[in-house]
């Protein structure tokens, strides 16, 4: 598990010295409490991906009270850097935060994650690892097998995953294989790990300036179209800036509130992300 500080140093290069002294005087807000509620019941397993050209891991999450049979809508899990498929469990307790979510009164959803690569972005890359037509051509229609509602779903997700799920969305009417029938109709982002300009980026995230120029959330509103969308980021988070501007440039709901790039400010904004996907999904 990668540590609080180890989080931050992977996607931003280095500990901002900001958000240190923030910490220390209390000016990143309290970390998140994972809900003392019982979770449910996790099937996981794993298949063998052409798009990811290996094994990948799965997980899919139900709340408590709900059999695994059961059919519900689902909001697929993007980790981030350095994780896997056991991430949103293993370092959010998100397990535990859609039990909470759904007892609260928000209509029930499944969650389902997957391994998109420790450093993949989400996006094609040169190797030809390509983990968005893992989720559109295999992992869909693995949870659809399931028995689950894929027509209309959600994407969530976390530093690079929260910019491999707003990416989800702008490339879906683009670049995605759109399967009839199926998309995305609510987004999640918390600290989305968005850059601007590619002289900013980290070592491995991209290929190179085409593939960071082909691989921009921002100046694709037409993704968005028809899509529910939420942002959230901490002040002292180093894509605070970019966030803010996305956020404002689709008019997403979402904010920036006192917190870092960190685990602690992911887990005390779960409850206001499940909230919010899982209530446009109940709609």
């Amino acid at each position: 598990m990668v540590g609080v500080a180890g989080v931050a140093a992977l996607e931003t290069g280095a500990i901002p010295g900001r958000a240190r002294l923030h910490e220390a005087l209390g000016l990143t807000g309290p970390d998140g409490v994972v809900p003392d509620v019982p979770a449910g019941p996790v099937v996981s397993g794993s298949f063998n991906s052409f798009g990811r050209r290996t094994e990948v891991g799965y997980s899919i999450i139900y709340p408590d009270g709900y059999d695994a049979s059961v059919t519900l809508p689902v909001v697929l899990v993007l980790h981030g850097r350095g994780g896997d498929h056991t991430s949103a469990i293993n370092d959010l307790g998100i397990d535990r935060y859609l039990t909470a979510t759904v007892r609260a009164g928000t209509p029930a959803f499944a969650l389902a994650t997957v391994d998109g690569g420790p450093n993949s972005y989400w996006h094609r890359r040169a190797d030809g690892n390509d983990p968005g037509f893992m989720l559109d051509q295999e992992f869909l229609p693995l949870l659809a097998d399931r028995g689950l509602r894929t027509g209309r779903y959600g994407v969530l997700g976390w530093s690079m995953g929260g910019y491999g799920a707003l990416l989800w969305v702008a490339l879906q009417y683009w670049q995605r294989r759109v399967r009839p029938g199926s998309r995305a109709v609510a987004v999640g982002a918390l600290s989305p790990a968005l850059y601007r300009e590619y002289d900013e980026v980290q070592p491995g995230a991209f290929d190179g300036p085409e593939d960071f120029d082909q691989s921009q959330v921002f100046g694709r509103p037409v993704g968005f179209r028809d899509v529910a969308v939420r942002i959230d980021c901490g002040r002292d988070d180093p894509f605070a800036p970019a966030a803010h501007e996305l956020r404002e440039q689709l008019h997403a709901a979402g904010g920036q509130q006192a917190g870092a790039h960190t685990p602690g400010y992911w887990r005390r904004m779960l409850p206001d992300q499940l909230r919010f996907l899982g209530g446009k999904l109940g709609q």
